[in-house]
């Protein structure tokens, strides 16, 4: 029987960085997987990034994760989505290769010489005492560990749908389920929900009338996702923008009796913000039509990805509404879409470190806790794997708060709020939008990685290297004059008005119509293109940003009053009988947590800190 610190249950974007990070923290790890061809698939749209989810791949990356730079050796077209809006929301998007991101991501994981990759099905846990200490395999084969992630995705009990009468188990396409593990964490007492999500068909690009569509190109100036590295860019390639029409509204309600989610067949619930075709035409009866995005999979392939048509559908029915956009009169269809349904398991039983309440040592990563996204999942696949490291080796487990990291309000939202659709993150689910930026990542979690160990020398080199740079243009800024003959030209040139004696460049650098690239360049000073992006935001919109600090610093503060362990809130009686059983349920850490807890009210919490100090001079 072999030994491990950790085992990681899965493969996929929570799986493969729940292993990297588990290595860099010192573990010695297992990645189990039932198909090691399979590393690092993208299983639905071949992008990495998003809004929100851009941010996320950054952070992740910061802290020596996987998905950052594998997404850069894959890029097949990079687009920084809602630039005009401010940084609060710009987001970083790279339309990928699908094959060349999942040779990157098992390449990087191979480099890590901790991992351990081996190809088997995860049958059992073996428990003891309440506390999880090894898997058993379908296979077999037994392996121990101190602390066990489970990332199975949509593997639990998974049930592909076309229509009503194609229903088969699978994972997904062409992949078996996972049903005894399910059944054995049935059996050790977790609780079980389904949802179920979707993917659109594939199309071949060679039969598309180009002509009838929208080409939208990407950014012209380079930009990578990792800090750490800046990898060749593949050969870049257009996405394409088409509409649907009456015609296949017609479809689509004709056939609406044969969609398995509106026929019966699904009863789980399906992601909101990605609804499928069936139900964007039903919820949005007056919208005229719906965007249709044709997204290449690869350099090596003329499929294509239909992002917006996602169905139950029966096949035929797919082919027919597919004919019914412009430019795809006469496509073909590579791959029909499907619904797929699934296991997961609510995240109120898990604690902020994502470990399991009822079971030590087990912890939960990716749409096993109810969210949709491979960002989504890659996020808690990093503190999972952290976490599980730490209580293997007996070290201090990490938790990210809502003010230093997307990754955070992730967590944190599923383990006090829970889902009741899959979660998907956006910038609006965080208060602190200006302070979690996609160009600070580095800056907010690089003491973390630090303080873990969890970089290489060199990459702890160019960090510091990149930070420090961002530091000195910012104080190089604070410290300059410029004089009006200097100035003028550039603030003329921008519509802003001159000045008649020398200010302070921070002065000029905070009028928003002014580029302080421009200013910079005019004062003699030098920074590189990350430098100064950082340096603009910091300096325009420094009252914002202070604003912010400072409510995060007030929150902080309820986060400090720390609540005991297993208190039993339910015999609280000063404190709201809706509340009392929402603080049993959750058992927060702290008051901060606690009042993140919907149902809990300012009274509540003010009573809740009577109880505890009253508590603690017993």
């Amino acid at each position: 029987m072999e030994r491990y610190d950790v085992i990681v249950i899965g493969g996929g974007h929570a799986g493969t960085e729940a292993a990297a990070l588990a290595a860099r923290r010192g573990a010695k790890t297992l990645l189990l997987t039932q198909n090691l061809d399979t590393v690092g698939q993208m299983s639905c749209n071949p992008a990495i990034g998003g809004v929100a989810k851009g941010t996320v791949v950054r952070e992740v990356d910061a802290l020596g994760g996987i998905m950052g730079r594998a997404a850069d050796r894959a890029c097949i077209q990079f687009r920084m989505l809602n630039r005009s809006k401010g940084p609060a929301v710009a987001a970083p998007r790279a339309q990928c290769d699908r094959t060349l991101y999942r040779r990157a991501v098992r390449s990087l994981l191979e480099k890590q010489q901790l991992v351990d990759l081996r190809q088997g099905s995860v049958a059992d846990l073996t428990l003891s005492s309440g506390r999880v200490d090894g898997v058993m395999t379908s296979e077999g084969s037994a392996f121990t560990a101190g602390a066990v992630v489970l990332t199975t995705g949509t593997f639990l009990r998974g049930r592909i749908h076309q229509g009503l009468n194609s229903s088969i188990p699978a994972g997904r396409a062409g992949e078996s389920p996972s049903v005894a593990i399910a059944e054995a964490l049935e059996l050790a007492g977790l609780r079980s929900q389904r949802f179920k999500t979707g993917t659109p068909p594939r199309i071949d690009g060679r039969t598309v009338n180009f002509s009838r569509v929208r080409v939208q190109d990407g950014d012209p100036d380079p930009f990578w996702f990792s800090f750490h590295e800046a990898a060749n860019r593949p050969e870049q390639r257009p996405c394409f923008l088409t509409y649907t029409g009456e015609k296949l509204k017609d479809i689509v309600l004709a056939h609406i009796s044969q969609s398995a989610l509106y026929g019966g067949a699904i009863t789980g619930r399906g992601p909101r913000y990605c609804p499928s075709i069936e139900d964007k035409i039903l919820k949005f009866p007056d919208a005229e039509r719906h965007q249709v995005f044709l997204e290449p999979e690869g350099l090596d392939t003329c499929e294509m990805y239909v992002n917006g048509l996602s169905t139950s559908l029966p096949p035929e029915v797919q082919l027919d509404f597919l004919r019914s956009v412009p430019g795809l009169e006469t496509v073909k269809m590579t791959r029909a879409g499907y619904a797929i349904e699934y296991d997961y398991y609510p995240p109120q039983q898990l604690k902020p470190t994502l470990e399991t309440k009822s079971i030590q040592g087990l912890y939960l990563a990716g749409q096993v806790n109810g969210t949709t996204g491979y960002e989504e999942a890659a996020g808690q696949g990093a503190i999972a794997g952290l976490n599980a490291a730490a209580l293997a080796l007996g070290r201090e487990q990490v938790v990210l708060g809502r003010d230093s990291a997307y990754i955070g309000v992730l967590i944190d939202d599923l383990v006090n709020r829970g889902v009741d659709e899959p979660y998907r993150l956006f910038t609006s689910r965080s208060e602190y939008r200006l302070l979690l930026r996609q160009d600070n990542a580095l800056r907010r979690l690089f003491p973390i990685a630090v303080e873990m160990g969890l970089l290489s020398p060199a990459e702890l080199e160019g960090a510091e290297s990149r930070l420090s740079s961002e530091d000195q243009l910012l104080a190089s800024i604070e410290s300059t004059r410029i004089n009006p003959a200097t100035a003028n030209p550039v603030l003329l040139a921008c519509g802003s008005s001159t000045i008649s004696e020398a200010v302070g460049l921070t002065d000029l650098a905070r009028r928003p119509e002014v580029p302080v690239g421009d200013l910079v360049e005019t004062a003699g000073l030098t920074g590189t293109a990350a430098a100064l992006d950082w340096v603009s935001i910091e300096l325009k919109y420094s009252g914002y940003l202070e604003k912010e600090r400072s409510a995060a610093e007030r929150i902080a503060q309820m986060d400090d009053f720390a609540l005991p362990s297993s208190f039993q809130y339910v015999d609280l009686r000063t404190v709201s009988y809706e509340a009392r059983e929402k603080l049993q349920k959750v058992q927060p850490r702290s008051l901060g947590q606690a009042r993140r807890i919907p149902g809990v009210s300012p009274s509540d919490l003010q009573s809740l800190v009577f109880e505890v100090l009253k508590a603690r001079t017993i």
